[in-house]
């Protein structure tokens, strides 16, 4: 999913695109499923693009206590700088500035989209998916989903290494 720079011709242009979920690889920490909308405005100075706009979707994540799948929606703006990798290979030896954590490197007279859509759906991860803030998790002993049943185990647990005290309190 590539966006050709040669096309745009004016300095301000719009983009909005509408993606199904296999035209994107699999990732190991989500899955999608319901279409990418990909909207942005695209500002042309040179050979600089600065794009600002919004992804949206859902995803389906894992629970982090219980497991199971949930639906997380995802609607991330962002706004970032392209320019083309030669022209930042030739200034390598500059200070970095606050600029420079927004912008981005092209190749080839192409902006790589499908990179942009996963960046923003990982920054929208959250660091500890939840299916709901009060799910229970699994019991530690027989495994079973707390959020359905209700779980009859024993979860007292003795340190096997304090074994022989336990037989000198007797």
């Amino acid at each position: 999913m590539l966006l050709d720079l040669s096309k745009i011709r004016t300095a301000h242009e719009h983009y909005r695109n509408v993606v199904e979920p296999s035209a994107f690889k699999p990732d190991d920490d989500y899955r999608i499923v319901e279409p990418v909308t990909l909207e942005f405005d695209i500002h042309k100075d040179k050979e600089r693009f600065r794009l600002v706009g919004r992804v949206q979707s859902t995803l389906e994540l894992s629970c982090s206590r219980c497991l199971e799948p949930f639906r997380w929606a995802v609607d991330e703006p962002f706004e970032l700088t392209y320019e083309p990798r030669q022209a930042v290979l030739a200034d390598a030896e500059r200070e970095i500035a606050d600029e420079d954590f927004s912008t981005a490197q092209y190749d080839d007279d192409a902006i790589d989209l499908e990179q942009l859509v996963k960046e923003r759906f990982e920054m929208s991860l959250p660091m500890k998916p939840l299916c709901v803030e009060a799910c229970k998790g699994l019991c530690p002993v027989c495994g079973g989903n707390l959020n359905r049943t209700t779980c009859t185990c024993t979860h007292e647990w003795e340190d096997p290494r304090f074994a022989a005290l336990k037989d000198l309190k007797s």
